[in-house]
């Protein structure tokens, strides 16, 4: 239904607005041979102080140039849906909003250069996701800031040149290759022009990766100008970037303590790596997902060094993996990776399954196999193998009474048994009273991108640790995993999509496999796009009702002046009798001799005489002004 509104107010709209085109402007259609055809509008009145809002809505090309427009308000362009090229260039444009550009979602090119721009909303790019050049040259920007990376991934031409530029943010230079660590391709397709001439360049840290671009060969980043000079420091002053040699400035390197370390499930590992560079780097690790870590210890114990610890406790093997170590500072970026691997069997902290352990008969000893995924290069000896801390055997066929097994072993062999059944009694008892405590497990408060899960556990630790496992229904391959405790009773998951069915469940520790409480429910459809139709939509009715009345009250002024013209030649006599005075002279010519002799009659003046004694001026004035002794007279007829 919205759609078929949109549609509608669409056409209302083209109708009105199609056959109109600026008064400051001139619109031209470029047809072509097979009946299509684009439409292109050009501003270039030096008295045109305003972004005009009366653009034919078909124009692919918009140009607004040497005028005296000095902002450009929200939404200046939101009806031009198939606008691709805006040139706003040389005007005297201040001031741009952060939602000048909203609804472009086809434009290719924005050039803006020779204003007075000094801050530009580098936001508002993200409603142009199909924009590729991106002129600025010829103002007055003084930085780029570092939240205007994302938004610049997809520019292929940008031209900062001309402005007050004296450095760059150092991560932006690593959205393009070879800083972004793809290979290098002559690609003409692939590459980016950058111009960023005639800047007042601080040839320092911060744009040391400009610097080594300006020396490279054969790169996808183009500079329109390769003789970029430094500003300052001093000493640097006049000098080419191909020349500049930058002090104290080294890009970080790292080391780490080994490449490869085997630990035995449950252990605890600690993970070590040194860094060196100027300024001093930072220190960050990842897994090989690409998740961040935090349980890190770092500290530098001088200028330019720096070391990071990773502690890892009770490791099981979902922590088996690469972890890299990366460090960075303004001058460049580096990583080393450590693979770490987990030997040995299932920890009693993990519920076992049937297809892990292989049992026998309760009066044999229990046999032990370490999980599939151990490399067999991977010795597993008996000191990573302790039997009373970290396996645990399930007997293959016990018997209906623990007492018979007893009687046939060793006295030894019997309190093992019963030690083992009071064990595996006890767990049990603790797993349905887990069971039993966590009660009225639901989701509130739903949005297109979060839900709140409350559940209550009545008699259960407030310490007692519980794990929240959720995923889209139906697709187990991307569960995600949240470790809470029983006290808390809620819990925020974040990261969903709209629209879509989760499934979640809560598992507390030691509990029966297949027992967990589970529920699942959908995410709410984006609500703010639904906020901004339903504002569209309020405001398109509002238009065609302050529209629609103009329209009708048009076309009766149409018809009526139709009717008019048509009645004008039967009412020109009456008129004639009514509005105007017929002036006659007397003549003393006889009418008609023969039958009335002694009659005198009046004569009525001609038509010509008539129409100058009434279209005269009007004024003495007007007489004196135009005419003289030697002219004629003239009329307004």
């Amino acid at each position: 239904m919205h759609r078929l509104l949109y549609v509608h107010v669409f056409l209302c709209c083209l109708g009105i607005a199609h056959s109109f085109c600026p008064s400051q402007c001139t619109c031209a259609f470029h047809g072509h041979t097979d009946g299509t055809g684009t439409r292109s509008v050009l501003c270039n009145d030096p008295d045109m102080s305003d972004i005009p809002v009366n653009v034919p809505v078909d124009t692919v090309k918009l140009r607004i140039e040497k005028t005296t427009v000095r902002r450009i308000p929200t939404e200046a362009f939101y009806y031009l849906v198939e606008l691709r090229y805006l040139w706003i260039t040389y005007n005297s444009i201040t001031s741009v909003d952060t939602g000048s550009f909203y609804n472009l979602k086809v434009l290719h090119e924005l050039r803006l250069d020779g204003n007075m721009i000094s801050m530009f909303p580098w936001e508002s790019l993200k409603e142009m996701p199909r924009l590729r050049t991106l002129d600025l040259h010829n103002n007055r920007l003084t930085n780029v800031p570092t939240e205007a990376i994302p938004f610049l991934l997809n520019i292929t031409y940008l031209d900062l040149s001309s402005n007050k530029l004296a450095t760059l943010p150092s991560d932006l230079m690593d959205i393009w290759p070879p800083f972004n660590g793809e290979p290098i391709s002559t690609n003409a397709s692939q590459k980016v022009v950058l111009g960023l001439q005639d800047n007042p360049w601080f040839c320092d840290c911060k744009i040391s990766k400009l610097i080594e671009l300006s020396k490279m060969v054969d790169t996808l980043v183009v500079l329109m100008d390769l003789f970029l000079t430094c500003s300052g420091p001093e000493n640097l002053a006049g000098v080419l970037f191909q020349r500049a040699e930058l002090d104290n400035c080294v890009k970080p390197s790292v080391m780490t303590s080994a490449t490869k370390i085997t630990s035995p499930l449950g252990s605890n590992v600690l993970l070590r790596c040194d860094a060196t560079g100027f300024p001093t780097p930072t220190l960050y690790w990842t897994k090989a997902a690409g998740s961040s870590i935090n349980n890190t210890v770092q500290e530098s114990p001088g200028e330019g060094v720096r070391w990071s610890i990773l502690s890892l406790h009770g490791i099981l093997y979902k922590d088996a993996g690469n972890y890299s170590c990366k460090a960075k500072n303004v001058a460049g970026k580096t990583e080393a990776t450590i693979s770490l691997s987990v030997a040995g069997t299932i920890s009693t902290t993990i519920p076992p399954l049937s297809s892990s352990i292989a049992t026998g008969p309760s009066n044999q000893n229990t046999t032990f196999i370490p999980p599939t995924d151990i490399p067999n290069s991977t010795p597993i000896t008996s000191a990573v193998l302790p039997i009373a801390s970290t396996m645990s055997a399930v007997p293959r066929k016990p018997k209906p009474t623990p007492t018979n097994s007893i009687q046939k072993n060793s006295p030894k062999q019997g309190k093992k048994e019963q030690g083992g059944n009071a064990r595996k009694l006890a767990a049990d008892e603790k797993s349905k009273k887990i069971d039993a405590s966590v009660k009225d497990l639901k989701i509130v408060e739903e949005t297109s991108d979060t839900a709140v899960l409350l559940w209550r556990a009545d008699g259960l630790p407030n310490d007692a640790p519980l794990t929240v496992v959720y995923s889209p229904y139906g697709d187990d391959d991307i569960k995600r995993t949240v470790e809470t405790n029983a006290g808390s009773g809620k819990l925020f998951l974040e990261g969903l999509s709209s629209g879509m069915r989760y499934s979640v469940c809560l598992i507390a520790k030691g509990s029966v496999a297949g027992k967990d409480p589970c529920i699942d429910f959908y995410t709410l459809d984006n609500v703010e796009d639904g906020g901004q139709n339903q504002l569209f939509i309020i405001i398109s009715g509002i238009a065609c009702a302050l529209v629609l009345p103009l329209i009708a009250l048009l076309l009766y002024k149409i018809l009526v002046l139709y009717c008019k013209g048509h009645t004008a030649g039967l009412d020109e006599e009456e008129l004639e009798k009514e509005s105007y005075v017929k002036f006659e002279t007397i003549s003393m010519k006889q009418r008609n001799l023969t039958s009335h002799p002694t009659e005198l009659w009046a004569r009525r003046q001609t038509q010509e005489s008539e129409r100058m004694l009434l279209c005269s001026r009007s004024s003495i004035d007007s007489q004196m002004t135009y005419k003289s002794d030697s002219s004629r007279s003239e009329y307004l007829c």
